[in-house]
């Protein structure tokens, strides 16, 4: 088992690193759309935080969003469903499997989460 943490994503907001990898999985800890330290206006420009977030910490271990063959979504407003599917499509054209749940509250008092899975593909 490997522990990644990338420069070039937000630091984690409690004590966990930004990944795992066990074999030829990566495992993705939950981002928020911290950017540059602070968290963006509109919800699209939350949404492209995220998954930016997701692709450094990725990055990090040689792998892309190429890679992810799962994502959970949280989001505490499911009437941005599918505001949030645009953006998503434009960057998991290849449809990894996917849960997006409800919740009612997340950390930093922030409306979306991702976490995700990876395959690193020989």
């Amino acid at each position: 088992m490997e522990i990644i943490n990338s420069e070039k994503a937000p630091e984690p907001v409690g004590p966990y690193s930004h990944a795992v990898r066990a074999g030829e999985f990566v495992f993705v800890s939950g981002q928020i759309p911290l950017k540059n330290g602070a968290v963006p206006e509109n919800f699209e420009d939350r949404v492209r935080a995220v998954i930016e977030n997701v692709r450094a910490i990725l990055n990090s271990c040689g792998l892309d969003l190429n890679n992810v063959v799962k994502t959970t979504v949280y989001l505490t407003d499911l009437s941005k469903f599918q505001e949030f599917n645009r953006v998503y499509a434009e960057y998991f054209r290849h449809r990894p499997a996917r849960a997006v749940v409800e919740v009612r509250k997340l950390p930093k008092n922030v409306d979306i989460e991702m976490e995700v899975i990876a395959h690193a593909i020989s």
